[in-house]
């Protein structure tokens, strides 16, 4: 079963920051408990489907496929019940998701498109996390999805340069006119961020020029999603 469980650093970082985003936007209710626990079998779920989709062989991803959603059932079930307007944020999710399963289907998913119809439906979450938890400031709420899918566009240009396109020098310009692109627009969001911005711009110019390895990126990322979530609970809020 482990082999079914996704690895990818990155991808565990835009599950959970966004989700605390959220949070911290509105107030700690209970609700949130089984909501995230929710979100986080709705992604292992989505996991072996989209291989199951790629490889074209479901009967090798029937076990974590089965576990996965009797898991996920009861969760499911308590949050639409005592939340119906859940239901509409799974609507949203639902032309996001379809793209994914496009790309798998063509087996392309590095894409850059694929890569960023995850971001928007990983970032979604936030609202329906700010709903449930009684937030009341929205524009603030639209302020964090912004930067927050700004902050995962850039990681993912970033990790290219590191891996698929680490000889590419025009992606590495690219990513690195994003980055002052997004350190422009996130001083616009809130100019008290502009330490981790500028954290973010030096490593997008400065690590893959350094012959940083893959799996050392994944780790360091996770960091950099922390400084950027605590960076907005100390100087957004």
């Amino acid at each position: 079963m482990k082999k079914y469980i996704p690895n990818q650093h990155g991808a565990w970082a835009m599950l959970v920051l966004p989700f605390l985003l959220g949070v911290a936007a509105s107030k700690g209710q209970f609700i949130h408990i089984p909501l995230f626990i929710c979100w986080l079998l709705i992604y292992l779920f989505s996991f072996p489907l989209l291989q199951g989709v790629k490889t074209r062989k479901f009967a090798r991803y029937v076990q974590p496929l089965s576990l996965y959603g009797l898991l996920l059932l009861p969760f499911a079930l308590y949050l639409v019940i005592v939340q119906p307007v859940l239901l509409g944020f799974v609507l949203l999710l639902l032309p996001l998701f379809a793209v994914n399963l496009y790309y798998a289907r063509t087996k392309n998913e590095r894409a850059l498109l694929n890569d960023i119809s995850a971001i928007v439906a990983f970032c979604l979450v936030i609202y329906p996390v700010f709903y449930v938890g009684q937030g009341e400031n929205w524009r603030a709420v639209n302020e964090l999805f912004v930067l927050a899918v700004l902050y995962f566009t850039g990681t993912a240009f970033y990790v290219k340069t590191v891996i698929r396109e680490r000889n590419n020098i025009r992606f590495y310009y690219g990513s690195v006119l994003y980055h002052l692109l997004f350190t422009a627009a996130g001083l616009y969001l809130s100019p008290s961020l502009l330490v981790p911005l500028l954290v973010l711009l030096l490593r997008a110019a400065i690590l893959p020029r350094t012959g940083i390895t893959a799996k050392r990126t994944g780790i360091i990322e996770i960091g950099f999603s922390v400084m950027l979530y605590v960076s907005v609970l100390m100087l957004y809020f």
